[in-house]
């Protein structure tokens, strides 16, 4: 009998890619929890890839319409695992805030809860997992899963972006390295910041990240497939079985279209002709990066700060008299449709804040601001490569960095603003923690695989439910065969690594 390991697999498939190989090369065990639609579901019911040795359908375990809620239990769950499950479940975009068709009830919300605790615990009860393989938890019972199998002692292979470049990084914990080297031990390259602004320009990240959002939002072919995917050829049903598709019938689901895409318009003119596309920059001033309402780095790992009008209010309060708030919207809400009008208006309407179109040249801001804020960013590591402080509010890596503070209190964001702008940045840290980074990453680019994959099955990323042929499966994996095996021999090295440490 091999190793354990236990995927999670959904509409990102290359989990499943790594699992074809683990299968072809190495002796494991393999088990998956598979969350797809209805559709998707046909290929993986006929699929002779993988033989896993059992699965989980988990959409198969839920019923919305199930009343027996066990309240000790769900008491007892938090007390054994550590989770706050209210803390998860109204981060939840499905059903609280950002879901725009229906309104999920305080009742149901236990009820999918418990249900979803009972079916991982049993799962993990029943095969002992010694890995669990999976992509950053975008959704609350993906991050349910794995805060589970973290708690009881399963070593988590979770893969994510560096935040330099076409680089991945897998490790136990999302954005955290595995390494217990600290700056100290490490022996620099002596890089000045010319030198290190050259380095992570050469990976143009963000011109990566303009790339990803154009290819999300352009194609009207892909709108035109998908659209007569969804309302000629589907029938729909998802809505009996999947929570996710709760009320979203056909009628329903084109009116909220067509609405989403007027709003959309509307908002992209508001965005292009009132967000400030030309400044001065002759004054001080503290420069706050917008995250993207919708994502996991403000709702998963910034649970308490997912407002961004009171984060902002909260940093406008919170600065020195002589300085300016400078608020960049981020290039990648276009693909939630932009913020509200009425969002917008709040910002632009405190005083001393100033709104900056997403399109501004960040590099402009880096350059002469005294201090970067930002929720979950990648704006407070690129804000040292300019020489800058940058205060954030999540548990991300980087704060290793002691240009570097994380706060965790707004009562604290005041002292902790004027604390950082009396800090001086040494390029010989930043240096440092590249190196450290660049021992911990490999080369691999997963916005680009996505992308690939997003248009060869799901239309572009618009239609998730869909049938994937088994030709079309093959063909995708043979002319990607390279990536796949680089990625999978980088999470043998992880398996390897952490049989050795035991």
């Amino acid at each position: 009998m091999g190793d354990k390991i236990i995927f999670w697999l959904d509409q990102t498939l290359l989990p499943f890619f790594v699992a074809n190989n683990f299968h072809k090369k190495n002796d494991y065990d393999l088990y998956a929890i598979i969350d797809i639609t209805n559709r998707t579901k046909n290929f993986f019911q006929e699929q002779k890839f993988v033989p896993f040795k059992k699965v989980w359908y988990y959409h198969d375990y839920l019923s919305k319409n199930k009343k027996d809620i066990d309240m000790s239990y769900l008491s007892e769950f938090e007390k054994k695992y550590g989770v706050d499950l209210w803390n998860l479940a109204i981060n939840e975009r499905i059903f609280y805030r950002f879901n725009r068709i229906y309104k999920f009830s305080r009742e149901e919300i236990l009820n999918i809860l418990s249900q979803e605790c009972k079916l991982f615990e049993s799962i993990l009860d029943e095969i002992k997992p010694d890995f669990f393989i999976t992509k950053v938890p975008p959704l609350h019972h993906h991050q349910l899963f794995y805060e589970i199998c973290k708690a009881k002692g399963i070593k988590v292979l979770n893969l994510y972006l560096s935040r330099i470049g076409k680089k991945c990084i897998i490790s136990q914990e999302t954005q955290h390295l595995d390494s217990t080297e600290s700056l100290k031990d490490i022996e620099g390259k002596n890089r000045d910041f010319t030198e290190l602004q050259n380095y992570l320009k050469s990976f143009n990240y963000s011109g990566q990240i303009k790339n990803y959002v154009k290819k999300r939002s352009s194609s009207k072919l892909n709108k035109i497939k998908a659209a007569i995917q969804f309302f000629l050829i589907s029938k729909n049903t998802n809505i009996g079985n999947h929570y996710f598709y709760s009320g979203r019938t056909k009628l329903r689901v084109f009116f909220d279209t067509v609405i989403f895409s007027l709003k959309k318009k509307y908002r992209r003119n508001f965005v292009n002709n009132n967000l400030k596309q030309n400044l001065e920059l002759s004054e001080p001033f503290i420069y706050f990066a917008l995250s993207n309402n919708e994502e996991r780095n403000l709702l998963i790992s910034a649970p308490f700060f997912t407002n961004q009008i009171e984060n902002v209010r909260h940093v406008a309060k919170s600065i020195p008299i002589g300085y300016r708030l400078y608020v960049k919207e981020h290039p990648a809400q276009e693909i939630r449709g932009w913020r509200s009008i009425s969002d917008y208006k709040q910002i632009m309407e405190i005083p001393n804040v100033t709104l900056i179109h997403p399109s501004y040249p960040t590099e402009k801001l880096y350059n002469n601001c005294s201090l970067v804020i930002t929720i979950g960013g990648t704006a407070g590591l690129d804000a040292a490569f300019y020489g800058k402080p940058s205060i954030i509010f999540s548990d991300l890596g980087y704060a290793i960095l002691p240009s570097v503070e994380k706060v965790s209190s707004i009562h604290d964001l005041s002292k902790t603003i004027r604390l950082s702008l009396k800090k001086n940045v040494n390029s010989s840290d930043l240096d440092k923690y590249l190196i450290l980074l660049d021992k911990n990453s490999f080369d691999f680019d997963l916005l680009d695989f996505e992308m690939k994959e997003h248009d060869y099955f799901y239309y572009g990323s618009i239609l998730a439910d869909v049938e994937i042929p088994i030709k079309k499966m093959e063909d995708f994996i043979f002319q990607h065969q390279t990536q796949i095996d680089s990625l999978s021999s980088e999470f043998e090295k992880k398996i390897k690594q952490f049989k050795e440490s035991n």
